[in-house]
């Protein structure tokens, strides 16, 4: 596998209800990207469609074979000869629910890769906001990893990122970038989204590279932005603000090599119990 350095670009999206309408704004970032070097693309999370509405998000979706988002991703990266990492699609799944899936498209159009996001959002924050995703979505079961041309990718999706053990145990399988690709809450965003990017890379030893969605979006909903790469030293090499755009960074795979020799933590791990100690009990005067 060849390890030499490449360009990867986020691109940051404000996806509304309308497939077709963000399809339009995926494509137009994507060739910017492309025209400015990037030979690796992600989008975010929900980039086919951002709707809060059930019904709304049933209508508006379709099984694999036939979403237009990922056909159209397909043909971009055979015209462009780039890697398309679409960071999720709602996809309608045969049992009646839907999957939050991600693709990666190799240069040839061919989908190399899906993964499906295992941990689900089910929160209620102090302003308000509730989020049951497991009513619409079925989690997945599998952590997946594949091969680019500079190394090996872990593919997860925005929630993912609070559970450690998932990266590590991609890192401990030769994952050498990570990625979150997200439509990440404005008020989780603001208070955790840069340093839980900075402390999967730091603990792994890897590059994380995770797309956002961005702004005020049509159904409502408010999400952070700021896309953004970050070394496996934990240095951020680049981060957008809210708005939708593109950024990039170039990726030196030989930093993770660097970085894992400073601080080897995945060659020093070690299985160990878990003791809870009561109070002692009080003594008994005689």
């Amino acid at each position: 596998m060849s390890r030499s350095p490449f360009i990867a670009a986020c691109i940051q999206m404000r996806s509304g209800v309308d497939p077709a309408a963000n399809i339009d704004q995926a494509a137009g970032f994507i060739r910017e990207a492309a025209a400015a070097g990037a030979s690796y693309v992600q989008t975010p999370e929900m980039s086919n469609a951002v709707n809060r509405s059930r019904e709304g998000l049933f209508a508006a979706i379709s099984h694999e074979e036939r979403d237009p988002m990922l056909a159209a991703f397909r043909s971009l990266a055979r015209e462009l000869g780039v890697t398309i990492h679409a960071g999720s699609l709602a996809i309608l799944r045969q049992d009646g629910k839907i999957a939050n899936r991600a693709f990666l498209i190799t240069p040839e159009g061919a989908i190399q890769a899906r993964y499906d996001k295992i941990h689900l959002f089910d929160v209620d924050l102090p302003n308000g906001e509730s989020w049951r995703e497991s009513r619409t979505y079925t989690g997945g079961e599998t952590a997946v990893l594949a091969d680019l041309p500079g190394g090996r990718l872990g593919m997860s999706i925005c929630y993912d990122v609070r559970f450690p053990y998932l990266y590590r145990a991609m890192a401990e399988a030769g994952a050498d970038f990570l990625s979150a690709p997200a439509c990440f809450t404005r008020q989780t965003g603001e208070a955790h989204w840069v340093v839980l990017h900075r402390a999967r890379a730091i603990e792994t030893g890897s590059f994380m590279i995770s797309a956002a969605q961005a702004g005020l979006h049509e159904d409502g909903r408010e999400t952070f932005g700021h896309s953004i790469i970050v070394d496996p030293w934990g240095r951020v090499l680049a981060e957008a603000g809210d708005q939708p755009g593109v950024v990039m960074a170039e990726i030196d795979p030989a930093l993770v090599a660097d970085a894992r020799g400073r601080i080897p933590t995945l060659q020093h791990t070690r299985s160990f119990g878990v003791e809870v100690l009561g109070p002692e009990p009080a003594a008994k005067i005689a």
